[in-house]
């Protein structure tokens, strides 16, 4: 291994020191904003302890992500042996979530307002005042309707039972009477209505 990385290990004991080639080359702002500062005052001790600590917490997170990918997969195999598909699961979410509106503080103050608004409409003086003419309304549209029926009905008995409807009926009688015997006569005209006849002299 050549000096360059002999000095770039951590566990070096000439760690923070550049090699030889490195300590004319100029660095500038730009570079030199990019690279993140140590805090002041830490000692040497201090700044290894957190490197092995900071070493310590990146080992976890990528032990966790294997874990939870892990668990992932094996929870996609128990869905599908149970045949649960992405839409039933939608389904169930939403299901849930409506639920959790539900019994959230929001909505239940907001069905005690709602509830307690139309309690004050129903109990008002206007709502029972247009609720009663309403009522009025309706009740003298059916005795209206009822005493039309009842007149109508009244009229045509008093039709019915009239002179000139029972001597129009009696009239539709006669002639469907001689309407029926002259077709089993044989003949195609009325009865009492015979051709007039021809005179005795003719007119030349």
């Amino acid at each position: 291994m050549d000096s360059a990385g002999q000095d770039i290990n951590l566990n070096s004991p000439n760690k923070g020191q550049l090699p030889d080639f490195m300590i004319d080359v100029p660095v500038g702002p730009g570079v030199a904003a990019q690279t993140p500062a140590v805090e002041q005052g830490l000692t040497e001790a201090e700044e290894e302890e957190l490197r092995t600590e900071l070493a310590k917490v990146e080992e976890e997170i990528i032990t966790l992500r294997q874990v939870l990918s892990a668990k992932e997969r094996h929870c996609g195999e128990l869905k599908r042996r149970l045949g649960l598909s992405a839409l039933g699961e939608l389904k169930q979410n939403l299901s849930k979530s409506w639920h959790d509106v539900q019994v959230s503080n929001a909505y239940v103050k907001t069905s005690e307002k709602l509830g307690e608004w139309n309690e004050k409409v129903t109990q008002s003086d206007l709502y029972k005042k247009t609720q009663e003419t309403l009522s009025q309304a309706g009740q003298k549209t059916s005795a209206a309707l009822s005493t039309m029926g009842s007149a109508i009905s009244r009229k045509l008995g008093d039709m019915r039972n009239s002179a000139t409807f029972k001597s129009f009926e009696d009239r539709v009688g006669i002639i469907k009477s001689k309407v029926v015997g002259g077709n089993e006569n044989g003949s195609d005209s009325f009865p009492g209505h015979a051709d007039p006849p021809l005179p005795d002299h003719a007119p030349f």
